[in-house]
């Protein structure tokens, strides 16, 4: 089997993430190839977009939202990702394991314990039937149903346990973090029925486009899911197969193209959770692993990056109109003009529309 260096898998992501040239795709086909684009909070995936796509303005995200084009919910490793509404419906039958696991967390047993969650659902959907409800109103018309129960934990419980979309509201840009969320029937809000059943193949082919080439470790990082190892098994023969430098198998689409190591990549800016940064359980094809324990703690509050040369360099952070850098390693002159430059295009892309008090700027922190 053919080694893979650290670099060829580094310059193979990229060029499947669209990060070594922006690319000409519409917004729907991008958020279509990566599978599905964290949306944890409002504003991030619109920078993702933007870091990878040659013309891409704030509506453009925003309208596959209010055209329901796009389905803002909980999916893969039980976070919030935007997918085409297409791929929602078998995408979270795929992922339900890992959203169900949610419900043996503390944070819901102990306010759900003894509750009939078949009959938690049925209300669930019931009460959302043919409406958006924000989750704090759908609680409260659930306590009347389930008293002395924790409001918000029995609307949040009614997520994991039936499929719901976000509505559009929730994901215009304009918003670093969630002010409120409104739910309702995913279904509905995709005008079809969800899929029977988990389609874990096609989980695995449509990671591996953008993603490959991977170990099922890496799969199953990035999907939340186990038990990926016997669904490839059952797909090697289709599959191509390499090794990595720590020796581990590792699986690919037969037709997926592979980068030079040598490929020039351009300054990139990501936003907090982005697809590069977590598609892998070892992630040291795009930060070093002493560059991701810096940030380790801090990881459920998202944490952007810039890379420099392919590979994660250091954080960037938004206080006010001033964009700020911060290097973990020394910038040579070229690069540093090449992040300022890179800095300063975010910055009017953020800044667009805005009112701002102050003049916008870029600060590098020595």
């Amino acid at each position: 089997m053919t080694e893979l260096s650290l670099r060829e898998l580094n310059r193979t992501l990229l060029v499947r993430q669209k990060l070594v040239e922006r690319v000409a795709l519409t917004p729907l086909e991008l958020v279509r190839h990566l599978v599905a684009v964290q949306g944890q909070e409002p504003n991030w995936p619109y920078v993702g977009l933007w870091s990878r796509l040659a013309a891409f303005r704030h509506d453009d995200l925003a309208a596959l939202l209010r055209e329901r084009r796009l389905v803002r919910s909980t999916m893969i490793r039980r976070t919030v990702h935007l997918a085409d509404a297409a791929d929602f419906r078998w995408l979270r039958p795929t992922v339900q394991p890992v959203v169900d696991a949610a419900l043996k967390a503390p944070y819901f047993r102990d306010e759900i314990d003894g509750v009939d969650l078949e009959e938690l659902a049925a209300a669930g959907r019931e009460m959302l039937a043919g409406r958006l409800l924000r989750r704090g109103e759908l609680g409260e018309l659930l306590a009347d149903r389930f008293p002395d129960r924790h409001t918000r934990r029995l609307a949040e419980t009614v997520e994991l346990l039936v499929p719901l979309a976000h509505g559009s509201e929730t994901g215009v840009w304009g918003r670093w973090r969630n002010r409120y969320v409104t739910v309702g029937l995913a279904e509905e809000w995709i005008g079809a029925p969800m899929s029977a059943a988990p389609q874990p193949e096609t989980l695995v082919l449509r990671y591996l486009a953008a993603f490959g080439p991977a170990t099922v470790a890496d799969m199953q990082a990035w999907a939340g899911i186990t038990r990926l190892a016997e669904v490839v098994d059952e797909m090697r023969t289709r599959l191509r197969v390499f090794t990595d430098d720590q020796h581990r198998v590792l699986f690919d689409l037969p037709d997926a193209p592979l980068a030079e190591p040598d490929v020039p990549v351009p300054v990139r800016f990501l936003p907090a959770f982005d697809n590069v940064l977590l598609g892998h359980k070892d992630r040291r094809r795009i930060i070093s692993e002493e560059d991701r324990k810096r940030t380790a703690k801090e990881a459920s509050a998202g944490v952007p990056m810039y890379l420099v040369d392919g590979f994660v360099h250091g954080r960037w952070s938004l206080d006010g109109a001033t964009l700020r850098i911060l290097p973990w390693h020394p910038l040579s002159a070229p690069d540093e003009a090449a992040v300022r430059a890179e800095a300063e295009n975010l910055l009017s892309f953020v800044a667009a529309g805005a009112d701002a008090d102050e003049d916008p700027k870029v600060v590098i922190e020595a």
